[in-house]
């Protein structure tokens, strides 16, 4: 065969197999295009192709999914808007779908199905139907129509979310006075209709009594839902009292505020009318335990993000009311219904009844807490109040202190700045802070002394001196003390409040042994609490890293640092056999005592220092002797810290501390007081602090 006609032959068998490989590929592309043409057919797939997107929220999806004559029925933009406006409106989740039968006519699907949805009303479950539509090009497509999203649901039918606000719960004392509860305020407010017709003025004069700005107030009044009758509230006073104004004594607090008030009354158009608030009836005395609600802000919102707030919500920002915030602020009630053009119900979807919040009641005593706060209202001071026998903690106080009341009304820029820029920091929380012991320590120093078998109570430590130092490695450094006694055993150390004989005593204990008998006692440990407080501690750094250290530290000087709550925690061990009882604040009804840390003593050392702190108030020269009473046995210990900026420093301050507690458990009101006062310098130290405590037990236990 010639070139040439192979040539041809060749041609020919790569153009049969070219024209092979073409009609098996389109005979391929038919086939896979037959098979997405049956895929998009099937009203079931693109039913779940609906509620996938309904999931994803991507209705422009849904929207692509329409016939012709459903898309030109509704705008996408429309369509969009009711779908989002309907579920977004009850935040649906957790939609499923489940097709229940299918009924086939000509070109025409429609599938029943039984829809199911959490919403903020509750869950919903219905049945209903969806319609597809055989179109010549596009296959089925889903007919729409608004009883689609609900089988009632008509064109200018709406969902409507109507909200049933919980009532936060009150905060309780053990007796059920309230402490933060249910109160009445004077809402302050303009009425349009009652204005002057040049209100100019009234404006400028109202933004100046107000310290609200003239552009804050128009702002208020042109809102949309303003009419002219309407009451516009512009800011919330403290409510006249009017029992007040009647007595023999008004306060001149609320004279001022009457005053005030008839000055606002007389601008044409402001009405002031009764508001409810929060209200916290002890005000200063319990603002640092009890704390404050605020209004949600927009962090909040995203914070709290599916806990049901509302931007209108409050939320508690400290104290009790932050801590309980979960169980006082309830959950809402919803009813989600179909509502008609004119307003009318066609039916409720679904409803959630509101939950109230709890009433806390807390173990405190508001006659105890108001007296503690009375006698150290102008001191700087933490003090904790507790029933030694069971751990119910009856007061907790900081001085100086601010009325919460004043964040519920609303506190202006310049008194938030008067509180924050007070040195005495009225803000500041001291019985969760941690502070220098002084000689109230040295009950723990003298437990892990006993315990450790460093210590023999009847030892004479030699006396004759009011200042120490143990050799010439210590410098200049001394160890003093205020008054000498003979012998200078445990128990005199104790009465006479001796220095010396607890820095002694330390080293004899050794610091790897002191400081593992601190550890057992929750130094450097969170505080079992309901509150969060300050960590105590012994040390800066690693640990006692000097005799110089552990000697300061025996007598609760050096770096030792410690929390009242927690210093008044293990002073319980002294009434109950060595074990440390668990403080706590919630009210049980019949209150058992649960044990923080078992035989912290031995019950014979338990016994032996509260013998030994009994006397230091009922000695003659014990340095609690001015509390001493005939009708209840007490004990106590004093304690003065020094606070210097170095050790030869003589212009420091001094801390005052006394701890006393009953120690009859039949008497009718067992009580242990700590408190921590600061600045006692050139005012008695702590005999200071005995003075202001005897006061406060005169008042709780008074005297037959």
């Amino acid at each position: 065969m010639n070139r040439g006609k192979k040539r041809i032959l060749f041609r020919s068998v790569v153009t049969f197999f070219i024209l092979l490989a073409a009609l098996a590929g389109a005979f391929l592309f038919f086939q896979i295009q037959k098979k997405l043409a049956e895929t998009k057919e099937k009203p079931e797939d693109l039913f779940f192709q609906y509620i996938d997107y309904l999931k994803k929220e991507d209705y422009a999806s849904i929207y692509e999914m329409l016939s012709e004559q459903s898309q030109l029925n509704i705008s996408q933009e429309d369509f969009t808007a009711r779908y989002k406006n309907i579920y977004g409106g009850l935040e649906a989740s957790d939609i499923t779908a489940e097709v229940t039968g299918e009924d086939l006519v000509d070109k025409k699907s429609t599938l029943s199905f039984q829809m199911r949805f959490k919403t903020i009303a509750g869950d919903m479950e219905f049945r209903n139907k969806a319609e597809f539509q055989r179109e010549d090009k596009k296959g089925y497509r889903l007919v729409w129509s608004d009883n689609l999203i609900f089988p009632e649901l008509g064109r200018t039918d709406k969902v409507r979310i109507t909200t049933d606000k919980a009532v936060r719960g009150s905060i309780l004392d053990r007796n059920g006075q309230v402490l933060a509860g249910k109160g009445t305020a004077s809402a302050v407010g303009l009425v349009p209709g009652k204005m002057s017709e040049d209100p100019s003025t009234d404006l400028t004069t109202l933004s100046q009594l107000l310290g609200i700005s003239e552009e804050g107030i128009k702002k208020k009044l042109s809102a949309k839902w303003v009419k002219e009758d309407s009451f516009v509230p512009l800011k919330t006073l403290k409510k006249v009292s009017d029992a007040n104004l009647n007595g023999q004594n008004p306060s001149e607090e609320n004279v001022k505020n009457k005053a005030f008030q008839d000055q606002l009354l007389q601008i044409p158009g402001v009405l002031i009318a009764d508001t409810p608030v929060r209200y916290y009836p002890l005000g200063e005395a319990a603002s640092h335990l009890v704390g404050y609600v605020q209004n949600v802000t927009a962090e909040d919102m995203k914070e709290h993000a599916g806990e049901d707030y509302l931007t209108d919500s409050v939320i508690g920002r400290s104290g009790a009311e932050a801590l309980y915030e979960k169980e006082l602020k309830g959950t809402n009630g919803r009813t989600a219904s179909i509502v008609m053009a004119d307003g009318t119900v066609r039916k409720i979807l679904a409803a959630k009844s509101r939950i109230d919040g709890k009433d806390m009641t807390l173990t405190i005593d508001s006659n105890l807490q108001s007296v503690i706060y009375q006698n150290l209202a102008e001191d700087k001071s933490g003090t904790v109040a507790m029933n030694p026998y069971t751990g119910e903690v009856l007061a907790l106080v900081s001085t100086p202190s601010f009325d919460n009341n004043d964040f519920i009304l609303g506190m202006s820029q310049e008194k938030w700045s008067a509180l924050n820029e007070d040195e005495r920091k009225p803000m500041f929380n001291r019985f969760r802070q941690k502070f220098a012991p002084g000689s109230s320590f040295k009950s723990i120093t003298a437990v892990v002394g006993l315990e450790s078998g460093a210590i023999n109570p009847a030892e004479d430590y030699g006396g004759g001196a009011l200042s120490w130092r143990k050799d010439e490695s210590w410098g200049n450094y001394y160890v003093t003390t205020l008054h000498d006694s003979s012998p200078v055993n445990l128990e005199n150390a104790f009465i006479y409040s001796n220095n010396i004989y607890f820095a002694k005593a330390a080293l004899k204990i050794g610091s790897k042994e002191f400081m593992s008998g601190l550890d057992r006692l929750g130094f450097g440990q969170q505080i079992p609490f309901e509150i969060a407080l300050a960590k105590s501690q012994y040390s800066n750094g690693k640990g006692i890293e000097s005799e110089v250290q552990l000697a300061d530290s025996g007598y609760g000087q050096g770096q030792m640092l410690v929390n009242p709550v927690h210093l008044a925690a293990l002073y319980t061990m002294f009434s109950n056999d060595g074990n440390v009882i668990k403080p706590y604040l919630q009210y049980k009804e019949n209150p058992t005592p649960e044990i923080w840390i078992a035989n912290a003593s031995s019950p014979e050392n338990a016994r032996l220092i509260e013998e030994d702190l009994k006397k230091v108030v009922q000695t003659e020269h014990g340095t609690g002797r001015a509390i001493n009473r005939s009708d209840i046995s007490l004990a106590g210990k004093t304690g003065t810290a020094e606070i210097k900026a170095s050790k030869g420093d003589t212009t420091g301050t001094e801390l005052g501390w006394f701890a006393v507690f009953t120690t009859d458990p039949d008497v009718q009101k067992p009580v242990l007081l700590i408190s921590m006062v600061e600045d006692v310098k050139n005012r008695g130290g702590s005999g200071y602090v005995v003075r202001k405590q005897k006061e406060v037990l005169s008042s709780y236990i008074p005297q037959p």
